[in-house]
């Protein structure tokens, strides 16, 4: 039975990134939004908003911080919260990978950019293609899944461990 394509998705993500990311939401909902107001009213007050630059960049600052507040709600809302998968080799959310994607060698996290954080390494959600390709499967374990330009990939688990960022 396919998943609606409008249902949250359930991001593992570790103590530290969720206490990150609710940091942040705070800042957003409470001072970041003040801070944004504030320079709205100040631009404002400057007279014509049609030709008022410091006006639209504040308007525009204002949109994205709300759009990033209601993709950390849900993103929060959401989330499984804990400790990084069993160290079993199985490719799961949270894990380490190393395979060999169409014979080049490539480490990635398996979850959300949001466990990552400013590292700068690669990630691929479970619900990618790759991820769904691979999820459940071990080192050693040969799969191929069809990528969206409609080419087949064959890709070769070498470990998979838990991600300790």
């Amino acid at each position: 039975m396919p998943v609606p394509t409008n249902s949250p998705s359930v991001a593992w993500l570790t103590q530290e990134s969720y206490n990150r990311l609710k940091a942040e939401l705070e800042h957003l909902s409470g001072p970041g939004r003040t801070e944004i107001v504030a320079r709205i009213e100040q631009a404002r007050s400057e007279g014509d908003l049609k030709e008022n630059g410091g006006y639209h960049a504040a308007k525009e600052e204002q949109g994205k911080a709300e759009a990033r507040i209601r993709q950390l709600t849900e993103l929060l809302n959401n989330a499984h919260v804990g400790e990084a998968p069993e160290d079993n080799g199985i490719v799961e959310p949270g894990m380490l990978v190393e395979a060999k994607i169409a014979g080049d060698k490539e480490s990635f996290l398996l979850g959300s950019r949001e466990v990552a954080g400013d590292t700068d390494i690669n990630v691929y959600s479970e619900r990618s293609p790759l991820g769904a390709a691979i999820q459940g499967h071990k080192a050693g374990d040969k799969v191929t899944y069809t990528a969206p330009n409609g080419k087949d990939i064959t890709v070769e688990i070498l470990s998979a461990k838990p991600y300790a960022g």
